[in-house]
């Protein structure tokens, strides 16, 4: 049976949810109903949590991850190495770089990347806090941690253009065959571009 408009607010749930990445109005019943199915050991706990969030995480002055500390942890730790830089599109990309735990410098998160189809602009982006970071100290090494796609490329030489006057060498993460893929399961783009990037054994 189609659910009614006149089930205010359990549509209003519905209507949110659908607004998030990867859920679409089908999906977002799903787990509307799922939730209100499960409210006491689910739902009430996850309103908690939210709330929690919304009151407590905040984004880094400095490099804009989201954190309950400002500065967050990754800028804030002495370990880490304050002279390497890894610019990327979204914190997402961070925790994705963490998770790996071989990188153990610091980061830049510009926000997004520029997009036509999106209205996203260069301006609407963090590069001119990226420009006074790099003003302010001397990095070693700048890597340009953007997706391999039209925009994340397009994003990538923007900074790379803005990023010009300074000495500081640029370097960008390398595009190509993955670990474990087969040739024949490749897309034509990625041969060429693991072609263009092989290296000397």
């Amino acid at each position: 049976m189609a659910l009614r408009k006149d089930h205010g607010p359990l549509e209003q749930v519905i209507k949110y949810l659908s607004t998030l990445p990867g859920l679409g109005p089908r999906s977002a019943r799903r787990v509307a109903l799922y939730l209100l199915e499960h409210k006491m050991d689910v739902l009430r706990p996850l309103i908690t949590a939210m709330d929690d969030a919304a009151e407590h995480v905040t984004s880094c002055h400095i490099c804009g991850n989201l954190d309950t500390l400002n500065p967050c942890r990754i800028c804030a730790d002495t370990t880490r190495d304050h002279n390497l830089l890894c610019v990327v599109a979204s914190v997402a990309d961070v925790w994705a770089i963490e998770r790996t735990g071989s990188y153990k410098g610091l980061y830049h998160i510009l926000g997004g990347v520029v997009s036509a189809l999106d209205g996203i602009t260069p301006e609407q982006l963090r590069i001119p806090q990226l420009i006074e970071r790099v003003t302010r100290h001397d990095f070693r090494e700048i890597i340009l941690a953007l997706s391999a796609t039209v925009d994340g490329q397009t994003t990538a030489h923007i900074v790379q253009d803005k990023l010009s006057p300074f000495s500081v060498p640029i370097t960008r993460l390398a595009h190509g065959v993955p670990v474990g893929g087969e040739l024949d399961y490749l897309d034509d783009g990625t041969i060429v571009t693991a072609l263009r990037s092989r290296a000397r054994l």
